[in-house]
């Protein structure tokens, strides 16, 4: 079995079309089809559907296949660009996927230094639930995942970036605007907005709450923190966000931030990829800037 083999393989699953997996390895569909059930006969298993609708899709077994195989091409690709490069002619793409409230406020500064630093290297963002991220990871559809509160799974690499500090916000025209701190205590008497039950950030908040015995009403919960952001902005109720994620509208007077009497809770960020990915040299680069000022501290 060739290298070149595998390479297609996955370039057809990840692009979904014969023409289009052809002319990223310079061959023919025909030999796309050709190599594709070459791989059939050594594994005696269907690989792959075909659809007019939805193009090519993979069957349990070929998805296997491609999770291995996209590992196997990943590791020549690398120690093909470290053999070869240096760091000055860095090529390529750096795919990253990350919950909103990271990617959205704390990751564009990261990826402006890095283009700056590397302006031939493409980085692409995807913004999902963390339950995607980690899916992402485990199929190599990423080079690394970028979540708040990671957990050891089975298969997932972590590597701790920083914590960030949480804040109680609210509207300007609130009660409780006029504060620097409050008590958690509080918060019981709050209408309360949050994250969605499936949330790690909600479930640490959660915790923190339970901790100091403290049972809030919640008067609305989501899955994205801008739209938690928007609700506090109109008074529907009060919130416990990263300070990060709400920097601009405290600056700017849209929203007050309090800390807490029992002291700075924080909730921690982390780099996830899957176990024994080599990453790229670029990817390499990218994960040690974010990871730089955990270093210096």
């Amino acid at each position: 079995m060739h290298l070149e083999t595998l390479k297609t393989y996955c370039d057809l699953i990840e692009t979904g079309s014969f023409s289009k997996a052809a002319a990223l390895n310079y061959i023919t569909q025909s030999a796309v089809s050709q190599q594709v059930q070459a791989l059939e006969r050594k594994f005696e298993r269907k690989l792959i559907e075909r659809g007019r609708r939805r193009g090519v899709t993979p069957t349990e077994a070929g998805r296997l296949l491609y999770g291995e195989c996209k590992e196997i091409v990943e590791r020549y690709q690398a120690l093909e660009n470290s053999l070869k490069a240096d760091v000055e002619q860095m090529t390529g793409t750096v795919r990253i996927a990350t919950v909103y409230s990271v990617g959205l406020h704390e990751l564009p500064p990261y990826i402006k230094q890095f283009i700056r630093a590397y302006p031939q290297v493409k980085v692409h963002v995807e913004y999902s639930r963390t339950n995607k991220v980690y899916e992402f990871c485990l199929n190599n559809a990423i080079d690394f995942g970028i979540v708040a509160c990671p957990t050891a799974r089975p298969q997932v690499e972590i590597i701790p970036v920083r914590d960030d500090n949480l804040v109680l916000i609210c509207s300007p025209e609130h009660e409780l605007a006029s504060r620097n701190r409050i008590s958690l205590k509080r918060l019981g008497v709050e209408p309360f907005i949050g994250f969605e039950r499936d949330i790690p950030t909600r479930k640490l908040i959660d915790q923190i709450l339970k901790k100091y015995d403290v049972t809030v009403t919640y008067a609305m919960e989501f899955d994205n923190i801008e739209t938690i952001k928007r609700s506090v902005e109109v008074g529907i109720g009060v919130s416990i966000l990263p300070e990060s994620a709400v920097f601009n509208e405290v600056r700017s007077g849209m929203l007050m931030a309090l800390s807490f009497n029992e002291g700075n809770f924080s909730r921690p960020i982390g780099i996830i990829h899957r176990k024994g990915k080599v990453l790229s040299a670029p990817a390499r680069k990218f994960t040690e800037q974010l990871i730089e000022p955990l270093r210096a501290s």
